[in-house]
Formats: structure tokens, C-alpha cells, sequence
């Protein structure tokens, strides 16, 4: 049984050439990108909602402890020139010294209270900022402070893996179309009659 040389000639060929995606293969695949685009659009949404909740947290709880230590500042202050004062006034009095010299050293003592207390203040209030928020927004193009930009802006967005992924697998799909296209002698959409 010796085979017709056409028939291996065209089983050669068959074993060469590949056959183009159909429409349906081609369907898949755009569907499989859209699915894959959507999915990393709803995780990006989903981080972003956890990210400001997780903000608005540190906010709440840093702004309660900005105020706890904005009254204890206040307390501080204001008995601290009532009692320290006139304490030390009286002991530096004893002790020999002017008038002037014990209010100024009283005062001292006060003042450095207060510029803690201050400090402290001002550290806890900058949590209230939302700052992991606005880095994000920023990096989303959502927000934008007056052209300011954080330190690390070069980093990609988030999901920037998932969405070059998804255009890779657009990509594909519409070759895979055109491809389709050309092999049932069809011109795939968008190309003009005569340009290959």
C-alpha cells in the first residue's frame, strides 16, 4: 500500500502549516481579556476602599490623642505657671536671687512644657493627613496637590501588572481575529480595502 504522493504531499503541508483562530476562539479570547480587565479594576477598587478605611482610621485615632495631648498641654501649661512658679519663685527667692532672674527661670520651665506638649501635638495631628490616601489617588491620576508629588511616584499603580496583562491578552485576541479574518478571506475590521 504505497501512498499517493499528493496525499503525503498535502499531509506535509497539513503538519506545517497552522491553522488560524477561528471567530469563536478569537470571541474567547476577547471575553477572557475583558473578564481579566474587570477583575483587576474591582481588586484596584477594592484596595483603594480598604486603604481609606484603614486611613480614616489612623485619622480618628490619631486625632483623638492629638487632643488628649492638646489638653494635657493646656493642663500642663496653666498649672504649671500656677504651681511650678510660685514654687520656685519662693525656693529662688530664699536662695538669693533677684525678682527678675526667678520669673525668668519659672517661665523657662513653662515654656519648655509647652513647646512639647506642642511637638506632641503637631506629630499626632499629622496623621489626620490621609497622606497612603492622596499617594494612591495620585498615583491613580485622581488627585493632584497644587503639582506637589511624593518621593516614590515612579513606582507603578497598583494592578499595573493585572492591566498590562489584560492589553497583552487584547492584543492577542485581536491578531488571533485578524488572523481569522484573513484565513476565510474576510478583511478584519478597521483595515481598508487593498492594505495587508
Amino acid at each position: 500500500m504505497t501512498g499517493d504522493p499528493a496525499s503525503s504531499d498535502d499531509a506535509r503541508e497539513g503538519k506545517h502549516h497552522t491553522q488560524a483562530p477561528g471567530i469563536d476562539e478569537s470571541l474567547r479570547a476577547l471575553n477572557s481579556a475583558r473578564r481579566e480587565a474587570f477583575d483587576a479594576t474591582r481588586g484596584t477598587g477594592r484596595a483603594l476602599r480598604r486603604l481609606i478605611a484603614a486611613d480614616f482610621a489612623l485619622a480618628r485615632s490619631a486625632f483623638g490623642r492629638g487632643l488628649a495631648w492638646a489638653g494635657a498641654a493646656t493642663v500642663f501649661g496653666a498649672s504649671a505657671w500656677l504651681l511650678l512658679t510660685g514654687t520656685l519663685i519662693a525656693l529662688m527667692q530664699r536662695n538669693g536671687m533677684s525678682w527678675l532672674l526667678s520669673l525668668a527661670v519659672a517661665a523657662l520651665v513653662s515654656v519648655v512644657a509647652a513647646v512639647f506638649s506642642a511637638w506632641r501635638v503637631s506629630r499626632y495631628f499629622d496623621y489626620t493627613g490621609m497622606h497612603a490616601t492622596r499617594r494612591q489617588l495620585t498615583r491613580l491620576g485622581l488627585f493632584d496637590e497644587d503639582g506637589s508629588a511624593d518621593d516614590d511616584d515612579d513606582d507603578p499603580p497598583p494592578g499595573a501588572d493585572a492591566m498590562a496583562s489584560a492589553e497583552a491578552a487584547a492584543a492577542r485576541a485581536a491578531k488571533s481575529a485578524a488572523e481569522a479574518a484573513a484565513a476565510h478571506g474576510a478583511r478584519p475590521a478597521g483595515v481598508p480595502p487593498g492594505a495587508t
